[in-house]
């Protein structure tokens, strides 16, 4: 396999690499790189939830969502990923799926807003 600048470096080089990119608003190579990531540590929530973030802040709602829901097998009381999913279904134009996630993610955080 040819080493390309988004499998450049250690899992914690690529880890902080995406972040940079994140952080910048440069949504689509934080995917391009926490893709490979995802890839090599599926059992990790940590960067499965950021690439979720960048798909969903790039308009990639159904790659966001079915990130979300990979979040939620491995951790089912992750509540940011609980009020994301909702996001991105309502951004999908689904409420009706939204509503439940929306108001496990209020019960689980306390704040009644989220609902």
């Amino acid at each position: 396999m040819t080493e390309t600048y988004y499998t450049h470096g250690s899992p914690a080089e690529r880890w902080d690499r995406a972040g940079l990119f994140f952080d910048a608003k440069d949504y689509t190579t934080a995917a391009q790189i926490l893709e490979g990531l995802v890839a090599e540590v599926p059992e990790q929530v940590a960067p499965r939830l950021l690439l979720a973030r960048a798909y969903y802040h790039s308009a990639q709602l159904w790659r966001a969502e079915t990130e979300l829901r990979a979040v939620l097998e491995r951790d089912p009381v992750e509540s940011y990923a609980r009020l994301m999913l909702g996001r991105t279904l309502q951004r999908q134009g689904r409420p009706a799926e939204a509503a439940p996630h929306l108001r496990l993610a209020a019960v689980m955080t306390g704040d009644p807003e989220l609902d």
